[in-house]
């Protein structure tokens, strides 16, 4: 694995949720240009939730503990 997880199970599950409605209504309500960058960035949100890796929490040092991490992959 090239990454390692650093968002927990129910902030995946918020994040796919989330993200999955902010593409709606980029699609659906706003249309247009500014339509498509919000269904784009709530792309990026649900990527984010379903692999359980954001970078930008990488990026400021955000880590799972060991213990939890190891949990929810399945103890590999």
């Amino acid at each position: 694995m090239f990454y390692v997880k650093n968002v927990p199970n129910w902030e995946r599950a918020l994040r796919v949720v989330a993200g999955v409605i902010a593409a709606w209504a980029g699609i659906a309500v706003l249309g247009g240009m500014w339509g498509l960058v919000l269904a784009a960035s709530a792309a990026g949100i649900v990527a984010s939730g379903l692999f359980g890796f954001c970078p930008m929490c990488a990026l400021v040092g955000r880590r799972l503990d060991k213990a939890k991490a190891a949990k929810q992959s399945g103890g590999l």
